[in-house]
């Protein structure tokens, strides 16, 4: 199993980054390749500056090696060892009318001093953070997700969904990072569910990501924006950069295991301001986003 979902994330973030770059028409994807003195590496790719996209990365590694200490005592384990792989991406357009994107899908095996395999399980999902609400863009990113959730159990897009409310949440902020989408975890093999059910439901979710996130992108990205604007934008980065850096599982276990420090911190843009105490005009786009964050919305 390691090595397929391996070799599927190596063909998706070609896949990717290629549309990606098609659709900036200015810039390329920069590539680094990175090996873990632990054991294992991984394959960045970074874009800047270009056309649409301000900064953006679409990364996969592949790690294994002894689950250090602080890790092995998050998950109730001793001894134990690990292999892990997945694609992470972030993408910041640099148009405020065009949301920030973030998707990874994820597969761990931890075993035991045999090399048995004694847990295994998937993860990942992907959301949406727009500045500027349009509502026919989260009716359509969450349409794409609840379709392909609903090939594989009815109650999938809902669990999920609520998760993802759930997870990517600034409790200090009381208010969502964006409009979500899906997320779950540990998702292993079951009575109903084996290793392999669990293989083709991430997977699908995968490789309909591009449907879900490149349509709003090119309704978005020629639209004309202010500095007013553009400053939000930038005040709203500085709540995504607070939650990956102060709650986000993928951050503390990157650097937990001696991840690359590069790979792991790409997610943050690259212009961003925190204003004191900073509140929105009432009535106004700005303050529209902003109930909509506190109160979560059923969009499909």
């Amino acid at each position: 199993m390691k090595d397929t979902f391996f070799n599927y994330i190596h063909e998706l973030q070609d896949t990717i980054t290629k549309t990606l770059e098609e659709i900036d028409g200015k810039a390329r994807f920069r590539e680094d390749l990175w090996d873990r003195p632990e054991g294992g590496g991984g394959r960045t790719r970074v874009i800047e500056n270009g056309e649409v996209f301000e900064k953006g990365g679409v990364n996969i590694s592949g790690v294994h090696g002894k689950l250090p200490e602080s890790m092995q005592a998050y998950f109730g384990v001793k001894d134990a060892d690990f292999f892990a792989c997945g694609l992470s991406l972030v993408l910041h357009p640099t148009n405020p009318m065009v949301p920030t994107v973030h998707a990874n899908w994820r597969y761990f095996e931890m075993y035991d001093q045999q090399g048995q395999i004694v847990d295994q399980w998937f993860g990942g999902g992907q959301d949406l953070t727009p500045y500027y609400l349009f509502e026919e863009d989260a009716v359509h990113f969450h349409q794409i997700c609840k379709t392909v959730c609903d090939k594989h159990n009815p109650n999938f897009y809902t669990t999920y969904k609520k998760r993802c409310d759930d997870y990517f949440y600034n409790a200090h902020r009381q208010e969502g990072r964006g409009i979500g989408g899906l997320f779950f975890d540990y998702c292993k093999q079951t009575g109903d569910m084996r290793m392999q059910d669990w293989y083709n439901f991430v997977t699908d979710v995968g490789n309909h990501f591009l449907d879900a996130y490149v349509p709003i992108v090119e309704k978005r990205k020629n639209l004309t924006y202010t500095q007013a604007q553009r400053d939000w934008q930038e005040i709203r980065r500085g709540r995504y950069v607070e939650f990956n850096l102060v709650h986000d599982k993928g951050t503390l276990f990157g650097l937990k295991t001696n991840g690359r420090i590069e790979s792991i911190l790409m997610s943050l843009p690259p212009h961003v301001q925190w204003v004191y105490d900073h509140h929105p005009e009432k009535g106004s786009e700005e303050a529209k986003l902003l109930d909509v964050l506190k109160h979560p919305k059923d969009w499909v």
